[in-house]
């Protein structure tokens, strides 16, 4: 019997063991890691809204290129 690392879901917090082969991400359970999983959670949500995109731009730019005084 293989021990496989045992690794805590970035989405659920639930432990799995990432055994090879396993599809998805790496730090996902497997039903985390399935495709239809992330519309249900939240996943896209970032891009439905073009106005807090323009702001989180916005933000973005002023943190990158300000200039320190």
């Amino acid at each position: 019997m293989e021990k496989f690392p045992i690794k805590v879901c970035a989405v659920c917090g639930d432990e799995f063991e990432l055994k090879p082969g396993k599809p998805g991400f790496a730090n996902r359970c497997p039903d985390c890691s399935d495709p239809d999983a992330d519309a249900e959670n939240g996943k896209g949500v970032l891009d439905a809204d073009p106005e807090a995109n323009a702001e989180r731009r916005r933000a973005m730019r002023n943190l990158l290129y300000r200039k320190d005084e």
